[in-house]
């Protein structure tokens, strides 16, 4: 009983300010409150389905993949090749982990509000950033327009992410490679076999929890990644992505059954995500 009373204000926290909210916003998605006065209702449906007609939502899902695509393949790769050069000893390890880490330290605002000089879509002659190195560099037609590229905006718009979020993948890939037992390394090198032959048969295959791990993780920060995208880009309809949407939908447009919705959307697709990876996760734990 004094423990239960302990967590008490945890729970009713919780209760009122995360399921409560969530049941208030589903409430909101299912009803005809598209104005600031209009009663709630209830439409069903109406606005799960309507919203598809709108001609930013399906841009904004295609951006949302995209730059789940390339953030989510280039922080794993980028992580795990740190990961292994770290593993392999190089000298100045220690400091080498605390400049990889550093990055993740720093809010995706502050970052924003750095690659947004960095990645500058000015022309030549009022060239910053990136373009301007590369014009100083004689490098001029590696400059463009970056995150105002339509063909390609959204991976440009990744690799600050990628930027900060790839130390933490290589913290998650050095501690797998760190936990496989020396004695299963030695024994495939007793075999004959050569070092890329022991990571490749001995090594990875142990990595697959952390790889899987690592994938949730970037995977619902690149669902509903907001801040990143707001302090480079702001509301530019070319790098629109449901966070931003649903912002726009609520604040800007003052529809809140459709930033409801939007938000209900997202909400199902971390669920989708997270869920079975946290149910596969209790089962592993109960098997051992």
């Amino acid at each position: 009983m004094p423990g239960l009373l302990l967590v008490s204000p945890s729970i009713v926290a919780i209760g009122l300010f995360v399921y409560g909210l969530i049941f208030w916003n589903t409430r909101v998605a299912v009803s005809g409150k598209h104005d600031e006065v209009s009663p709630l209702g209830f439409d069903g449906g109406k606005n799960f389905v309507d919203l598809w007609d709108q001609p930013s939502w399906p841009g904004a899902v295609r951006n949302a993949l995209v730059f789940t695509a390339v953030f989510v393949l280039g922080a794993l790769l980028l992580g795990a090749f740190l990961a292994f050069l770290m593993d392999k000893g190089i000298r100045g390890e220690a400091s080498f982990r605390v400049v990889y880490l550093f990055p993740m330290a720093v809010s995706f605002i502050a970052a924003g509000v750095v690659w947004r000089w960095l990645l500058n879509p000015a022309p030549a002659d009022r060239a910053v950033g990136l373009n301007q190195l590369f014009h100083d560099a004689g490098l001029g037609s590696l400059a463009n327009t970056w995150w105002q590229h339509p063909d390609w905006g959204m991976a440009a718009m990744a690799l600050p992410a990628i930027w900060q979020m790839s130390g933490y993948v290589m913290a998650l890939y050095l501690a797998g490679f760190r936990g496989v037992p020396e004695e299963l390394r030695e024994a495939a090198r007793v075999d004959g076999a050569s070092e890329w032959k022991v990571y490749r048969h001995v090594v990875f295959p142990q990595l697959r929890p952390v790889t899987l791990s690592a994938l949730i993780i970037l995977g619902h920060i690149s669902l509903k990644v907001f801040d990143l995208i707001m302090a480079i880009a702001g509301k530019q309809i070319i790098t629109y992505v449901p966070a931003v949407a649903a912002y726009v939908e609520i604040f800007d447009r003052h529809d809140p059954a459709n930033g409801a919705t939007i938000a209900t959307y997202l909400l199902v697709a971390v669920a989708v995500l997270v869920v079975p990876y946290l149910v596969w996760t209790i089962r592993s734990e109960r098997a051992r």
